[in-house]
């Protein structure tokens, strides 16, 4: 536990610091502008008190939705990853083949080209709304570096304990659920957090299509509200605070997951 808590108060220092100072410079800009700030009038943009009980405004409604489509878009981007993965490893040239042209395709164009071609040219075709369209992009975007982490955890697995999983009669399905996928999901977890932070912070770019996300929510108070700096650091504050929960409980979870391997 200690190993997990200095790294982590560690970091959480340094940051305070550098928003410490950031604060600073910024107070100290803002002045020689002659800029006032508005604090005060941030929280009413987050919650409000209204019979008797708390309701979420605008920025906790877009971050409720912000949430919404990375938890989707993570449970598909994992599917579409390991499949991807699998037919990348897999003895024919056709899963190869499909495997290779998908994950040159995603990782050689921008992600807001794909979004666009999603959401103009694909989307109406087959009847997606934004919000699936959305979930879909952000999936087919993050599954092809996603296949990438899964194939190199694979490789790094001895082809022995394959053969020794066959020669004790497991069939292809069973020695992949209970000898391989556990120590896979030990060998890439750090790198799928990343990805998971990345897909977080990528769902900001699908506000290009209205849906009312965290980012979508802040710009339309800045437009109401002329507080481009007060909105903007507090979205950022948000989106800081989620990926870094993210982050901690990777760490936890990693540190879990070694302690009981070491331990079998």
């Amino acid at each position: 536990m200690k190993k997990i808590i200095q790294p982590v108060a560690s970091a959480l220092l340094q940051i305070t610091l550098l928003i410490l100072a950031l604060a600073w410079l910024l107070d100290s800009g803002a002045k020689s502008m002659g800029y006032q700030w508005q604090w005060e009038r941030v929280p009413d943009y987050i919650a409000f008190y209204e019979d008797g009980e708390w309701w979420p405004a605008e920025l906790i409604e877009g971050l409720l939705i912000t949430i919404k489509i990375s938890a989707i878009s993570l449970g598909f981007t994992l599917l579409i990853g390991l499949t991807t993965a699998l037919l990348k490893l897999s003895n024919s040239w056709v899963g190869r083949g499909i495997a290779t042209v998908y994950i040159e395709a995603i990782r050689n164009t921008p992600l807001l080209v794909q979004i666009y071609l999603l959401y103009f040219v694909f989307g109406p075709a087959i009847g997606l709304d934004r919000f699936a369209t959305a979930v879909l992009a952000l999936s087919l975007f993050q599954g092809a570096y996603t296949a990438e982490i899964f194939r190199g955890g694979l490789n790094s697995i001895a082809k022995g304990q394959f053969e020794a999983a066959k020669s004790l009669g497991l069939s292809p399905f069973y020695t992949y659920y209970d000898v391989i996928l556990p120590q896979l999901i030990q060998r890439t977890l750090p790198p799928l957090t990343n990805e998971v932070v990345s897909l977080i912070k990528n769902s900001s770019i699908v506000s290009v299509m209205a849906i009312f996300d965290l980012t979508t929510e802040g710009r339309n108070i800045v437009s109401e509200t002329a507080m481009p700096f007060e909105i903007w650091f507090t979205v950022a504050a948000i989106y800081l605070a989620l990926t870094l929960t993210l982050s901690g409980l990777s760490a936890w979870l990693e540190h879990k997951l070694g302690a009981s391997w070491r331990t079998q």
